[in-house]
């Protein structure tokens, strides 16, 4: 019979008029944080604590997920060209796999290694670990009332500023370690605090590689039921069958539909097409659609197709 492509409202014509604010905001923040970075890997270094160490790996994923983010606003905004159909958007998601990857490595590292300090503790310069987790948090609550001015208008913006929300608590974590390990001179606090902060992060780290590889593997999106969808497909006028139905997300925040639907020999394609487009818009923010109708359904719809 023929297919439809549709985009509904909210299609190829949506602009970002907060880009640039999201940009400079995204750009200031992670200045902050990676020069934060640095001096907490030179303080663990310096001061021999590894729980300056975890926090600093802990801002490492805040300072990739800034990075990912600045990135996906300014890649993100090139249009798809003859090789790359969907766009560039899809950056986004191998990226923070590649960071969930990496954070693995170094939080195993400061688990194996932390433990391995417990019962063998090491001096600590409490003094200077306490001025560079002072220091982290006071750019934490700074990089953090930059992000707060526009995370509710940006998904972007909001999950850097969680990142940022949550490495703040890491170092008040190591602000308590110096202060407790200086005025009792128990060293094993430090990789108390560093095994502390590893193992808060890993849960978190695991949720990324997770969704990020669920995206990546096509999976249907976070939130939708693909029968409740199928069903509300079969009720519409017309429509007598529905099969070869996928559902896939090309950056986490958005929904594509493909779908071939049988309908009768006195139907009209076009009026069962855009009846059926309308409705997963408006019940399920479905936008990105193509239906191809079928008088006489596919001979491999039964063993091949859903």
């Amino acid at each position: 019979m023929g297919a439809s492509h549709d985009h509904g409202a909210g299609g190829h014509q949506g602009h970002s008029h907060g880009a640039g604010a999201s940009t400079r905001r995204l750009a200031i923040a992670l200045g902050l944080t990676t020069t934060l970075l640095i001096a907490e890997l030179v303080g663990a270094i310096v001061f021999d604590s590894l729980a300056l160490l975890s926090d600093a790996a802990h801002m490492f994923t805040d300072s990739a997920a800034l990075a990912i983010a600045l990135a996906a606003v300014k890649i993100g905004q090139r249009p798809p060209d003859d090789q790359r159909t969907f766009g560039y958007r899809r950056f986004e998601i191998l990226a923070a796999a590649f960071n969930a990857i990496l954070l693995f490595a170094v939080a195993g590292y400061i688990l194996i290694e932390g433990i391995g300090r417990f019962f063998a503790p090491q001096p600590v310069g409490s003094v200077g670990m306490l001025i560079v987790a002072t220091l982290g948090l006071l750019v934490n609550v700074i990089a953090m009332r930059i992000l707060a001015g526009g995370k509710e208008d940006s998904l972007n913006l909001k999950g850097a500023y969680l990142e940022v929300w949550a490495d703040m608590l890491g170092s008040l974590g190591v602000i308590g370690a110096a202060i407790a390990i200086y005025f009792t001179g128990l060293n094993w606090i430090d990789p108390v605090v560093a095994i502390a902060i590893g193992l808060w992060v890993l849960p978190r780290t695991w949720k990324l590689l997770r969704d990020t590889t669920h995206i990546l593997l096509q999976g249907v999106p976070r939130g939708f039921d693909l029968q409740a969808i199928r069903g509300a497909m079969g009720e519409i006028r017309g429509v007598s069958g529905v099969h070869d139905l996928h559902l896939w997300s090309v950056a986490g925040d958005d929904a594509s539909l493909t779908a071939h639907v049988a309908i009768g020999d006195t139907e009209d394609a076009d009026t069962v097409r855009r009846d059926v487009a309308k409705m997963l818009e408006a019940r399920f923010a479905i936008n990105h659609v193509t239906i191809q109708t079928e008088a006489v359904p596919c001979t491999d719809a039964a063993a091949l197709h859903r």
